[in-house]
């Protein structure tokens, strides 16, 4: 059986058709007949080799929504049964076995199935083959296949870390960027019972920010705006690629209060000693969830009604979508279709 996928030959080059044999169905393993697929910041830096451990042909995209078509023999098809409707993120599967799994850790596994790094093997193609079936996630009746695509990665990176940093309804958050991650983040917040601020360069996305969610606003472009939030929040969480000037961002917090990092900066994060030390203040960062994140997660979307603002692509404008999420003008989230 050729299944058709999409991919890029060499670095930057465009998308084009691409027939690949998928082999033998493993026990663990299910087929994922993809409807729709996010396209993704770090799809981008796969197809572009920003990292520097693309393989080519290179196959991105870690954002799909889809159909069981087929189980491996020792799926549980009583929990997943053919033509379940699921959704597939950045990790398509783990050993199970490690300490880091056997926790529930599962996305810190070191033999992870890291879904838009597998070469020819991501997404962006009507057929997803995951290496273990309970990396494909049931999606609740409320959620559209459209809107729940981005919630695969985008989604969960910004969702995870209120659960595992101990983020409470009395806090006072600060979410920079109000862009693919950040426009959900704002969204989960406000739900989650914070106070919520949005950050970004001007006022240009204020508006928008408010119907997300935020209460207050931040302009960094604006000279002495961060210096006049000092001391303020409890937590800040960072959605953006860019390099920010870190120690401004530590300032903004509470003694004890944490900046979490989500977004890729292209540069190294560089903090001054003073910044961090005196308050016990925490830098870290986030990787995509653990299926028990990702249930909760999605659960917690359907329940509130918070969903990604997408922009349609059909799949034979793959490249043009890559090319405006590449661009940084995707408002929100760029979603393939696939059927």
């Amino acid at each position: 059986m050729t299944v058709t996928s999409y991919a890029a030959h060499s670095a930057g080059t465009r998308l084009e058709p691409y027939g690949r044999e998928p082999g033998p169905l493993g026990a663990l393993e299910a087929d994922v007949r993809v409807t729709h697929c996010g396209v993704c910041h770090s799809d981008i830096g796969q197809i572009d080799d920003e990292y520097g451990i693309t393989r080519y042909p290179c196959v991105a995209g870690h954002e799909a929504v889809g159909v069981v078509e087929a189980a491996g023999s020792a799926v549980d098809t009583e929990l997943l049964p053919i033509g379940t409707r699921v959704g597939v993120g950045a990790i398509a599967g783990a050993c199970f076995r490690c300490a880091f799994c056997l926790s529930g850790r599962h996305n810190l596994c070191p033999q992870r199935d890291d879904t838009v790094m597998r070469g020819d093997g991501g997404a962006f193609t009507e057929l997803l083959r995951v290496s273990d079936w309970r990396t494909a996630y049931p999606i609740p009746d409320a959620i559209p296949s459209a809107q729940a695509a981005p919630l695969m990665c985008a989604g969960v990176t910004v969702f995870a870390p209120l659960l595992r940093h101990g983020v409470r309804p009395v806090d006072r958050v600060a979410v920079a960027g109000v862009g693919g991650l950040g426009h959900l983040a704002l969204q989960f917040l406000a739900r989650w019972g914070c106070d919520v601020t949005a950050i970004s360069r001007s006022r240009s996305k204020e508006d928008e920010a408010r119907s997300f969610g935020a209460t207050s606003f931040i302009a960094t472009g604006e000279e002495g705006a961060l210096e006049a939030a000092a001391g303020t929040f409890d937590f800040v969480l960072s959605t953006v690629s860019a390099d920010l000037p870190w120690d401004a961002y530590l300032d903004l917090l509470v003694p004890q209060g944490r900046l979490s990092i989500v977004g890729v900066p292209p540069e190294k994060i560089a903090v001054h000693p003073m910044s961090l030390l005196p308050a016990e203040k925490t830098v870290s960062g986030g990787v995509p969830a653990s299926p028990a994140e990702t249930r909760l997660m999605l659960d917690f979307a359907a329940r509130h009604g918070i969903g990604p603002q997408v922009e349609l692509f059909p799949v034979a404008e793959i490249n043009d979508a890559i090319d405006t999420v590449r661009a940084g003008r995707a408002r929100y989230r760029a979603v393939l279709t696939l059927v």
